[in-house]
């Protein structure tokens, strides 16, 4: 072995647990802090407690009730983008087939679903410049913002 390159070797090195536990043990390091031990710890001592090293109960606890709060705002956010009255741009067809509809005097989703459950898929596709592949973007479009469409209505 070279010498002068490794560590000075403490035989009786002390480790000292957060509990009061003391005992002594081999060690590049003269004394030794830790916060659990064999006397301690829940798996040997079959006490279940949480053991909180740095406050992490708590940090996850905050999460927990951070990720409730956003669950709460979407669906208030979500409920609120489900009126019916909301314009027809929310369903992302295009400038070119929301000028179509516009000009049919479809300027809401109410419109659109009043017009379906009247008239069937065949009064949407009646209007000029709104065709097959249209009606099903509108309907993809409804489905996603949660509307129900109705029963009248066949294609997909």
């Amino acid at each position: 072995m070279k010498e002068g390159i490794h560590p000075t070797w403490y035989e009786n090195a002390r480790v000292i647990c957060a509990c009061g536990n003391t005992w002594t043990t081999g060690s590049t390091k003269p004394e030794i802090r830790t916060d659990i031990c064999s006397a301690c710890h829940p798996f040997y001592t079959g006490e279940q407690r949480i053991v909180d090293t740095e406050g992490q109960v708590d940090r996850f606890m905050k999460r927990l009730r951070a990720r409730e709060e956003r669950m709460i705002a979407r669906e208030t956010q979500q409920e609120a983008q489900a009126s019916p009255e909301m314009p027809i741009s929310n369903l992302e067809l295009g400038a070119r087939y929301e000028a179509a509809l516009a000009e049919a005097g479809i300027t809401t989703v109410a419109d659109i679903l009043r017009l379906m459950e009247e008239g069937g898929d065949e009064a949407i596709t009646g209007i000029k410049g709104i065709g097959a592949k249209t009606l099903i973007d509108i309907k993809k479009g409804l489905r996603s913002l949660g509307f129900e469409l109705p029963a009248t209505s066949t294609a997909e």
